[in-house]
């Protein structure tokens, strides 16, 4: 027989879950629901059905359901907790074009448009295929034959409600259209937010990579999807960093016959270091017996072998290109993280060099105050060896000991300064060390500088006023997008 405990706590559970299924239930058939749901059936109404496939012009099929602005606002309330208010203004005003909307270009678009962006321009002049359905973010069985834009259009009304305008441009990007595609017809002198570069061919990419550090324009373009599928693979970072991307490379080949900057800052790109592991198939017997493989091309100049492809991996690149888009545009910026892992000797190396240079400024501080150590102990008796977090001001510098662990080492020089000088942006053939920045504030992750031995002679002769107001004000950007140090 159950006890008296048991019956009142079955009693207790069922009176709970009643009061709940009554709450739950006033909220549904409440006024300001019933509003809600009545105004978005209303909305929908206006719109062509999904289903219905008799229209025959993108105009009808991209129809406005008109959002309330108060909707709108509950759609994108957790885009809203991230970024802030400010930065969400900054992304709902913003400007960003997609190139290419195939499987990276889709997914990249719908999410900008997701995420609030108020303009999005899309230039694509492919169709929708039956083969591009395993891999694109929206098409489906009544989209195969219509222009990829007018789909991805189609799609994102249904999302937005008539808060994103969005411009359709059924066009391939040329060096000739590249004006009239990517300009401002009545503001000449306008440039967009960001560009996605998602095209698939070498000799198009370049051309808007071109245009874009030319123009003054930020892109992240996507290098290769096809042949691989190791997600843990996929990296963000720039051109030179790519490897086992064929596409990448020759990119940087093609990029610097044509005098472009390829270590720019306008340019990052999204790539995967997974080695191809699906070849381009076969030409047909009829392309081989033609023995021109080109003359079967739909447009000239453009790849005619079948590249393998995996949808999800086209999918994960194209929300990484709008992530990375999303970030910058609305002022909170990450910085990826380097595909290398930094070795503990290296990361040690570095580590000891620090506290070695830090030693030596001390000392020679304490010097010029004419303080003098008769043992290894600080003023108030403590031993340095204890490393504990103490530190002071003499005169205008701070002196004290390292404010950093080997952790935040290979943070700072891994994902802070991606491996490279902060003044010159090399990498290779020299030796990066950290540095403070500015001799009056600690060593944190927040003042520490990764510099080759050049950089850093003319840091520690002339200060920060060696180096040019340009670099200064990149560097203290970067400084100042660093996160909290383990140990402060």
């Amino acid at each position: 027989p159950r006890s008296k405990s048991d019956l009142f706590h079955s009693f207790l559970a069922g009176a709970i879950s009643s009061a709940a299924a009554f709450y739950l239930w006033k909220q549904i058939l409440s006024p300001t629901n019933q509003h809600k749901n009545k105004t978005i059936a209303e909305a929908r109404r206006t719109s062509n059905s999904p289903d219905d496939s008799s229209s025959s012009t993108a105009e009808n099929d991209c129809t406005q359901i008109v959002l309330p602005d108060e909707f709108r606002d509950e759609q994108l309330s957790r885009n809203m907790l991230y970024f802030g208010e400010e930065g969400m203004k900054i992304v709902s005003q913003s400007s960003v074009v997609v190139v290419g909307l195939g499987g990276v270009g889709s997914h990249a678009a719908h999410m900008l448009a997701r995420a609030g962006v108020g303009y999005l321009r899309l230039i694509d002049f492919d169709q929708v295929t039956l083969s591009s359905l395993n891999r694109h973010a929206c098409a489906t069985l009544g989209d195969v034959g219509t222009p990829k834009v007018e789909a991805m259009k189609k799609h994102i009304v249904k999302i937005c409600g008539g808060h994103c305008n969005v411009d359709i441009r059924v066009s391939m990007f040329t060096e000739e259209t590249q004006d009239e595609l990517l300009g401002f017809s009545n503001e000449p002198a306008r440039r967009h937010d960001f560009i996605v570069d998602a095209i698939d061919d070498i000799t198009t990419k370049v051309q808007l990579l071109a245009y874009c550090v030319r123009t003054g324009t930020r892109v992240i373009s996507c290098m290769g999807a096809g042949g691989k599928s190791d997600a843990t693979r996929i990296q963000i970072g720039d051109l030179p960093s790519a490897c086992h991307d064929p596409l990448a490379t020759k990119m940087r080949l093609f990029l610097k016959r044509k005098k472009v900057d390829i270590t720019s800052d306008l340019i990052n790109i999204v790539y995967s270091s997974e080695k191809t592991v699906a070849p381009l198939a076969e030409l047909s017997e009829e392309q081989k017996k033609e023995g021109n493989e080109h003359a079967f091309g739909a447009v000239d100049n453009m790849r005619v072998r079948v590249l393998p492809v995996l949808g999800t991996t086209p999918a994960i690149m194209g929300n990484a290109c709008a992530a990375y888009a999303l970030c910058e545009i609305g002022k909170k910026p990450f910085s990826p993280l380097s595909g290398e892992r930094m070795g503990r000797g290296v990361r040690h190396r570095i580590f000891q060099h620090l506290k070695n240079r830090e030693k030596a400024i001390r000392n020679e501080i304490e010097k010029e105050h004419g303080i003098e150590r008769t043992d290894d102990k600080s003023n108030d008796g403590v031993s340095n060896d204890d490393e504990e977090l103490k530190g002071e001001i003499l005169g205008s510098r701070w002196v004290g000991p390292v404010q950093v662990d080997c952790d935040d080492v290979e943070y700072l020089v891994a994902e802070v300064w991606r491996n490279r000088c902060a003044v010159t942006g090399e990498r290779m053939g020299i030796v990066l060390e950290l540095a403070r920045w500015d001799l009056s504030l600690p060593s944190v992750c927040q003042n520490l500088v990764l510099m080759g031995a050049k950089a850093m002679h003319a840091l520690d002769k002339h200060g920060k006023e060696s180096f040019d107001n340009s670099i200064r004000t990149k560097i203290e950007q970067r400084l100042a997008s660093s996160k909290v140090d383990a140990l402060s």
